[in-house]
């Protein structure tokens, strides 16, 4: 993806991209403190000629069908041009934890409509980010069950959308490989600054032609 003069990108998800922002209010720009902050410091420093605009509209605890429900107020007002969404633990985590089922079949539905109203409504180009966990608490293997078959359905939206692709299951396994899964996500979900810094390295060698 080559970013333009003017390109007004916008993330959109959960805990993970909320990171804080809305209990810091205005502070960094509205950013929070978790990779959306990192990836927007990283672009505006080294391509400062393409003023770029980065919002962050992620909610903590949001599913998919969150996302699904706010999107006209909180990702198609503002007009972005690049899209960049992170989904679907919380759809995987609340059937562990409070029995909330999100069958995987209406999960990729869903989220097949969001890129839907995305790409046609806007023409924004989409960045679609992989869900995933580390093995930290007990029980989360068990996750495996429900989140593989999520992760499938999100691969397959983003290979009908032609969305650029942040594959980070994989590359959090990778990373527990070279330090304890802990170092990256404390709970095995959230990540630690340097799970973040992880996912915005990542982010950032997909998207940047």
């Amino acid at each position: 993806m080559q970013l333009k003069e003017g390109d007004h990108i916008l993330f959109y998800g959960d805990s993970i991209t909320d990171g804080g922002r809305r209990q810091q209010g205005n502070n960094n720009g509205g950013l929070g403190s978790a990779y959306p902050a990192i990836v927007a410091a990283r672009l505006k420093a080294e391509m400062p000629e393409l003023d770029l605009t980065v919002t962050n509209t992620g909610i903590s605890g949001n599913r998919v069908v969150d996302l699904a429900e706010r999107l006209e107020a909180d990702c198609l007002a503002h007009k972005p041009t690049i899209v960049s969404i992170l989904v679907g633990i919380n759809d995987t985590w609340r059937a562990f934890d409070s029995g909330l089922k999100s069958p995987v079949a209406e999960f990729q539905e869903c989220y097949r409509g969001i890129c839907t109203r995305i790409t046609e409504q806007l023409r924004a180009r989409l960045v679609i980010l992989e869900p995933f966990v580390l093995h930290v608490k007990e029980g989360q293997a068990g996750w495996r069950t429900d989140l593989g078959p999520r992760i499938d359905a999100v691969r397959e939206v983003a290979r009908e959308f032609s969305a650029v692709y942040v594959p980070l299951d994989g590359l959090f396994a990778a990373a527990a490989c070279r330090a304890p899964a802990a170092y990256w996500a404390a709970d095995g979900v959230h990540p630690t600054v340097a799970g973040h810094g992880l996912i915005a390295q990542a982010w950032l060698d997909v998207v940047v032609d």
